[in-house]
Order: C-alpha cells, then structure tokens, then sequence
C-alpha cells in the first residue's frame, strides 16, 4: 500500500511545484498531474493555441494570439491555394483595433525554382505586410505550404520580428526562406493573413512556445 499523502509523490508535507522548480522524485502519475497543472519544467514546447480551417475569404485574423504569455509563436501553413492564379499569403500586424497596413514593414526573402529560373531573392525596407507563403497557382494541386516564427509580438519595447521557410507549387516547385520585421516598437495583439489579391483557402494553426 502506497504511504503518498499527495499527488506529487511525497509524504508528508509537499513542496511548491512550479515551472523551473521541481523538486522530488516522480513516478509517470506525478509528472502528468504536474503537466496539467502546467507545473513541469518542460523548455520549449508547442501549445496550440487556434487552428483555422480557411476557405474561399480574402482573409483571416488570429485575435486571440495569448501575447502576454508566449514571446515566441510559431505558424504553420498547410494547403494554400489562392482562387488567382499566381499570388501569394501575407501577414499583417494588430495591436488592439489598429491594424498596421503602413509600408513599416521589411523583409528578405531568398527561393530556389527547379523549372530553369535557379535562385533568387526578394527584398524590401518598406513594404505593407511579411510574406507567409510565394506565389501558388490555383490549379490542382499548386499549393503552399510553410511555417513561420514571431518574435517579441507582445513585447511594447521591441519591434516583432519573423523568420519563414516553406515551398510553393505554381507550375514548377519552389523553396523559400527569410525573415521580415515590423518596425514599430508596439505591443502586437492579432495576426492577419491576407492573400495578395482575392480569396484563399488554408489550414493554419497557430502555437506559443512556452517559456521560450
């Protein structure tokens, strides 16, 4: 017969539990009512927090992104096919109700295509939104997929910064990596995403890094 007195596998008296600060032994038990209690030191792990099934709109906004608990999100991409031939996925910016649309973005992006056009990059130090996929054409099967971090969103201080990496089918494959920043120093608080021109479809599903 087990002598515990808790549900964290001690006798007696037991200890505060917190992130960074378990002390003990723990059998299986005790380390899932620890998680549960999101009380397990566990670095790095992905919580979802919204995934979105997107389809035939012209665009899409994350307006619960939990700022003030996750420094780091991550974005995942999945199926995108925009209804015009040839555009691409974007991402804006929120802070409260104001959505910032302003050239106050940057970013640079490099892709490879293995159709013939080899490696190339795209730059800009005054652009109206990040890019979260390249032109996808909207024949069966071009679609995109990618995932994107974000860095310092909630964070008034700092400005927010990204870094993507995906593929994209429009007629041949292409790959693409980069980064992009908005260069207001401002709490962000939703993430919007955008097609170039018309409506889209996708899965996206957005992740806080805890404790990152």
């Amino acid at each position: 017969m087990s002598d515990k007195t808790n549900k964290y596998g001690y006798v007696g008296a037991e200890p505060t539990q917190s992130f960074g600060n378990n002390t003990g032994v723990f059998d299986p038990n005790d380390i899932n009512n620890l998680i549960a209690d999101n009380n397990w030191t566990t670095f790095g792990q992905l919580e979802l927090i919204e995934t979105k099934e997107i389809s035939g709109v012209s665009s899409a906004i994350f307006t619960d992104i939990q700022e003030n608990t996750y420094n780091v999100h991550f974005l995942t991409i999945n199926d995108f096919q925009p209804a015009t031939d040839n555009t691409d996925l974007r991402i804006r910016f929120f802070s409260g109700a104001t959505e910032y649309s302003g050239t106050t973005y940057q970013y640079a992006y490099q892709y490879g295509e293995v159709g013939g056009l080899g490696f190339g990059e795209v730059k800009s130090t005054g652009a109206d939104h990040i890019r979260a996929t390249f032109n996808t054409g909207n024949a069966t099967n071009e679609k995109a997929h990618s995932y994107v971090y974000f860095y310092n969103l909630g964070d008034s201080s700092k400005y927010s910064f990204t870094t993507h990496q995906g593929m994209t089918g429009v007629g041949a494959v292409y790959m693409h990596f980069g980064s992009g920043v908005q260069t207001n120093a401002v709490a962000m608080t939703q993430i919007k995403l955008f097609n170039a021109s018309g409506n889209f479809s996708a899965t996206a599903s957005l992740y806080g890094i805890r404790y990152s």
